[in-house]
């Protein structure tokens, strides 16, 4: 009972926290552009606690899917000085983006707050420098400061890094600050292959998504499949022991058997093998103070907001596929198996920044597609029919209908 009763509570929560936080937007902006607010609600169906305000009236429904704001002329025709259709654009753009910008600011938050107190980050002083490679053939030692790459200033290990990945191998020049002197280095970092497969495994040896143009997509590997066997060898559904096969060094082939529906299918998969630059050296870790641990919150936090845009543009331009998308369904799976509280706040900021940054999207029926509307209504200086605006949001809507559907119908396949 308890299995159960736990992972609901957490999807509950998390889907009651994001919900309530973006109606609250659109709320809090109205009241404060003066518009009339009927209704608001957090979940759908029937009412099953309510109250009446002064001008709104607050309700909690059954299905807490969902939410609500009721605002006065926002969906209908009304003569109310104080209905959302009589407010300026500007201050209907203003409610309409602020449940999106709420939720963006929230996980923003959120993820910030989790990484500050999670430690500090790397810096850019070496504390080893290793055998065989570049940094050690060209004369870095142990203390030396790396201040700058190519031009670019380095404080962390992760600015170094990407100086490194931009290089693609070629010479970089690099400056080290070494007793209080500006030493300049011109090296060639060092090259180490490793093999890319292009499949993502849970925890259980599912393969949950196939990255496009990769060696198992080509060779016929999909979404859904579980890995049996690598190269004979039988995982017992133990991720590591796939991870340790497949990374094994001198083995340019590998025979991969995958149960697809109820059957055992045996695909032949040549990997392929993607470079990376390193220096050798081994950097320290930044003194732990408040100032180092912001720093490192405000690095990750960054990160964090560009991995998500970065999805959303390799989505739309076909790098992933639909079918590798999330839906309701797989999102409340991976919400219940999440382990202890920090996990579950940061799948908290992550889905928070996700919903923001989709919503905003100009997508009829999404809060992006109204705010379109509304700019197109700016620049003819008048509003569009209500029934063409109805029938663009009605097709929006079963758009997104369809792909919900599509989405849901994958994530009980990756279950199941």
């Amino acid at each position: 009972m308890i299995t159960v009763l736990i992972p609901t509570i957490k999807i509950i929560v998390l889907l009651g926290v994001l919900i309530t936080i973006h109606e609250l937007g659109h709320f809090m902006v109205a009241k404060l552009c003066n518009v009339k607010v009927n209704e608001f609600a957090i979940g759908f169906g029937p009412a099953i606690w309510k109250k009446q305000g002064k001008e709104t009236k607050y309700t909690l429904r059954l299905i807490p899917l969902g939410g609500f704001n009721s605002m006065e002329g926002e969906d209908e025709a009304s003569d109310d000085e104080r209905s959302f259709s009589k407010a300026s654009i500007p201050k209907r753009i203003a409610i309409v983006i602020a449940g999106a910008t709420v939720n963006i600011i929230f996980a923003i938050l959120v993820y910030f707050i989790l990484t500050t107190s999670s430690g500090t980050y790397i810096s850019n002083q070496i504390e080893e420098v290793l055998d065989g490679y570049a940094a050690q053939t060209a004369g870095l030692q142990s203390g030396d400061k790396i201040i700058e790459g190519n031009g670019q200033i380095i404080k962390s290990k992760k600015d170094l890094n990407k100086v490194l990945e931009k290089s693609q191998g070629e010479e970089i020049n690099i400056k080290i600050e070494r007793n209080g002197e500006i030493v300049e280095y011109t090296i060639k970092p060092t090259e180490v292959k490793s093999k890319v497969t292009g499949i993502y495994l849970d925890e259980e040896c599912k393969i949950i998504a196939v990255e496009k143009g990769s060696s198992s997509e080509r060779q016929g590997i999909q979404a859904n499949d579980v890995l049996l066997k690598v190269n004979g060898v039988d995982i017992n559904g133990d991720r590591n022991i796939a991870i340790q096969e497949i990374g094994k060094k001198n083995v340019d082939t590998m025979i991969l058997t995958v149960k697809r529906g109820g059957d055992e299918i045996t695909i032949e998969l040549t990997p392929d093998y993607v470079s990376t630059y390193y220096l050798g050296v081994n950097l320290k870790q930044a003194e732990d103070t408040f100032i180092n641990r912001c720093i490192n919150g405000g690095m990750q936090t960054q990160e964090f907001l560009v991995s998500i845009i970065d999805n959303l543009k390799r989505l739309f331009t076909g790098n992933v596929g639909v079918d590798q998308m999330m839906g309701p369904v797989g999102i409340s799976e991976v919400v219940a198996k999440t382990d202890g509280v920090r996990e579950f706040f940061e799948m908290m900021a992550l889905i928070s920044l996700s919903l923001g940054v989709t919503n905003l999207l100009p997508i009829p029926a999404l809060d992006g597609g109204k705010i379109l509307i509304l700019l197109i209504e700016a620049i003819r200086r008048k509003p569009m029919k209500q029934q063409t605006e109805i029938n663009i949001q009605l097709l929006g809507f079963s758009i997104l209908i369809a792909l919900s559907l599509y989405v849901t119908y994958n994530d009980i396949l990756r279950i199941f």
